[in-house]
């Protein structure tokens, strides 16, 4: 018997915004001039928390930060497509939008100042706690999105990783669960070309991450990263497919980390500086500025004001999380289980200076 194709699939990129604001207008969005004015003012604050978080990290009082410059155009897009009812799941670079996804961000600052509290969200508020182990939040998205589907909710799990996650097998088993069982998921692998000291090439023979999700039955496709059109029309189109019972789909946003992997790190080990710049001169931030300047949308004065507010906001961000009076030593006991056992109940009375019952 001859030979038979069996399965063929293409893979597509997705890019709308240049470098230098010019766009391909058949493709843009229409989102109009005061909603990408609000994403443009959402990723000048992302980068002012973001250079904050450093100071504080520096002046010792912040624990290790992971940085997030660089990769802002990803998570305001991404934000802007979610509905108020879809649930987020972060892995641990999503500083941006968990915040604007109602984590306040003084709660943030203070979960990466060591405070257990800062992981006590609002009341309402669709988003995990933070997942620092590298790829479990996969497997926690392809989770809520069966529940989501089970329970006949009108909601999508959008869960965010790193490449580097797309190495662990926690990835894979998530993609096979979400495709055998048609999860109303979006998976967002922020590809910022290194996993800590590790380049891409090296943990995959693959030509894209994105081209992963058709071994499993999932679309599969690539954009820009530092293009915020092309992360929200990506988006946009997955979460409306999953929402409407089209099952899971795998964005891969290209992009890169400018900063060290997290304060821990010291990034010029590995890395050419001319790597760095070269890829400083695609700043979303720039990048999306330039749109708006060439719309009459922008200007220096707003520009100014615009950075101001955010400092403003970000030190007022700061103030509340250190005003936090002092955790109760009994809180590392509290929530952990509905009923402690009796040895750990024994370990609180004696944190607490009280008595085990």
């Amino acid at each position: 018997m001859p030979k038979t194709q069996v399965y063929h699939a293409v893979t597509e990129r997705l890019e709308i915004l240049g470098p230098d604001g010019t766009v391909d207008k058949d493709l843009l969005p229409e989102l109009g001039e005061e909603r990408v004015r609000s994403m443009y003012l959402d990723m000048i604050r992302m980068r002012a928390m973001d250079d904050k978080a450093l100071k504080l990290q520096r002046q010792g009082r912040m624990g290790t930060w992971p940085p997030i410059k660089g990769q802002e155009a990803i998570q305001a897009g991404v934000a802007q497509a979610m509905a108020d009812d879809d649930w987020l799941i972060p892995a641990f670079r999503e500083h941006g939008i968990m915040w604007l996804r109602g984590v306040p961000a003084h709660l943030i600052y203070a979960y990466w100042a060591g405070d257990e509290r800062g992981s006590a969200f609002p009341e309402g508020v669709r988003v995990f706690p933070v997942a620092v182990p590298v790829g479990s939040q996969w497997q926690h998205g392809t989770g809520v999105g069966l529940s989501l589907k089970l329970r006949g909710e009108d909601a999508v799990a959008v869960t965010f990783g790193g490449d580097g996650s797309t190495s662990e097998g926690d990835f894979h088993e998530a993609m096979n669960c979400a495709g055998v069982f048609r999860t109303p998921c979006v998976f967002v692998i922020q590809n910022n070309q290194w996993a800590i000291s590790v380049p891409l090439h090296q943990q995959t023979a693959s030509e894209t991450l994105a081209q992963k999700a058709h071994a499993y039955g999932i679309p599969g496709v690539q954009v820009d990263g530092n293009d915020v059109f092309a992360v929200y029309s990506a988006a946009a189109e997955a979460i409306d497919n999953a929402r409407r019972g089209g099952g899971p789909t795998l964005i891969e946003a290209v992009t890169y980390r400018l900063g060290d992997h997290t304060t821990a790190d010291d990034a010029s080990r590995y890395r050419e500086d001319e790597e760095v710049e070269a890829w400083a001169e695609r700043d979303p931030i720039v990048r999306l500025r330039s749109f708006l300047e060439q719309r009459g949308w922008w200007d220096a004065d707003r520009e100014q004001a615009a950075q101001s507010e955010a400092q403003t906001w970000v030190d007022r961000m700061v103030a509340e999380a250190e005003a936090m009076p002092p955790q109760d030593a009994g809180d590392i006991f509290t929530h952990m289980y509905a009923e402690l056992p009796p040895n750990l109940a024994e370990q609180m009375a004696e944190a607490t200076g009280g008595e085990s019952s």
